[in-house]
């Protein structure tokens, strides 16, 4: 997990997974069957169940968080017995359906909510985390199986960001879940956070490395995760790009809105269903797909299928009754940056809806070469159809 990439196939499986590099064979070369997606999900699940019930924890100030075997029953509650709890330790249950063609759930520890916002699935999180895998020891003539847990990775001073998109499942669909706090800089460059969300992530194998593990071996296959986190920040992700070069590098071109912006339906999700085998039985529609092409639109370059780049579609042309410096038209309006006091990015307006104003000839009908001109109202009337969403109104080139 040291270094997170973008989705590639596991095992021919089409899992998301963290960026550690698969070994895809045993230990004698042999070519194993992927096990039954649900079979594996109902032994992970009552292992997780099981050590939900028989572990008690502790938690620092700081969020840090002790896993102990309960002793007394009486003094040490169980970590199921915060299962929707009304106040912190909450436990909840994630359902997650579709991935593989089952409905997984997912249990998950709030330790705090967050005071401030939440990232989506596809963000970039500034995280504190540490992961463990849970193995059950199988029983001997004098001891019971039992389960036991054992550290793979651990980061305690995050410097960068981790995209979600190129994580496990059970992190992005989780993540979203919990809100950052506040973040002082001091003197030194350093940051301080306080107030952040801070839990505990129980992850099935299907939703984490399934079949799979790191190349060093550090990760058994089908193994259920464990991952304490601290969601410290998050960085606003464009992922739309143009495959990867012939060094494997991704070749980033992004159309300018952010992935939240592509979320139609708000929820706080957009998900890719074009891979059969991760999503086997998608659902009929994909809510964060305006043309219906299959492609949802954070990843479309075409969003409203005109055959006009949705890129050219919201930069600025010249001429245009715009404010500020960027490139691109600003989703909705946005103030002055405070930290560039010499340099004023006042935005007063938002991606457009088609223009409303006087036609350039009006002795001519409305078209492509004879556009409406815009006014303000086009640029910030709430609820508007943004231009690069009208199908009905190209008006750039490719």
């Amino acid at each position: 997990m040291n270094k997170f990439k973008y989705y590639f196939v596991l095992l021919l499986a089409g899992i998301a997974i963290v960026s550690c590099n698969k070994s895809n064979n045993d230990d004698d070369g042999e070519t194993v069957p992927l096990r039954d997606y649900q079979e594996q999900f109902n032994t992970d699940n009552a292992d997780i169940e099981e050590y939900l019930k028989t572990n008690y924890i502790t938690v620092s100030a700081d969020m840090d968080v002790t896993f102990t075997k309960i002793t007394d029953p009486a003094t040490q509650p169980s970590i199921m017995s915060y299962l929707n709890s009304p106040s912190f330790p909450k436990l909840i249950l994630r359902e997650i359906p579709y991935v593989h063609g089952i409905t997984y759930k997912m249990y998950y520890l709030v330790l705090r909510e967050g005071v401030g916002a939440s990232p989506m699935n596809t963000d970039g999180v500034v995280t504190a985390y540490r992961g463990e895998y849970l193995k059950r020891v199988a029983a001997t003539e004098t001891v019971p199986s039992y389960l036991t847990t054992t550290l793979f990775e651990q980061v305690v001073y995050p410097k960068t960001s981790l995209d979600l998109y190129g994580t496990i499942l059970g992190w992005s669909e989780i993540f979203p879940q919990f809100k950052t706090g506040t973040t002082t800089y001091n003197e030194d460059g350093s940051a301080t956070y306080n107030d952040f969300g801070a839990g505990v992530l129980f992850i099935p194998s299907g939703l984490g490395y399934y079949a799979g593990g790191s190349s060093s071996g550090s990760i058994p296959a089908y193994s259920p995760l464990i991952f304490t986190i601290k969601l410290y920040d998050f960085r606003r992700m464009d992922h739309e790009n143009n495959g990867y070069s012939s060094a494997g590098e991704l070749i980033a071109n992004p159309d300018g809105v952010f992935d939240y912006q592509e979320d139609l339906d708000g929820d706080g999700y957009v998900r890719d269903y074009r891979s059969t085998t991760l999503y086997p039985n998608p659902p009929a529609v994909n809510p964060d797909d305006t043309d219906k092409d299959g492609i949802p639109d954070f990843l479309d370059h075409d969003d409203d299928g005109d055959g006009y780049t949705t890129r050219l579609e919201i930069e600025k042309p010249t001429g245009a009754p715009v404010t500020g410096i960027a490139l691109y038209y600003p989703y909705d309006p946005i103030g002055d940056n405070p930290d560039t006091p010499n340099v004023d990015e006042t935005e007063l307006w938002g991606i457009p809806s088609r223009p409303t104003g006087e036609l350039t000839d009006p002795t001519k009908p409305e078209s492509i070469t004879n556009p409406r001109k815009f006014v303000p109202e086009d640029y910030t009337t709430p609820g508007r159809l943004r231009i690069h969403l009208d199908k009905s109104y190209p008006y750039q080139k490719n």
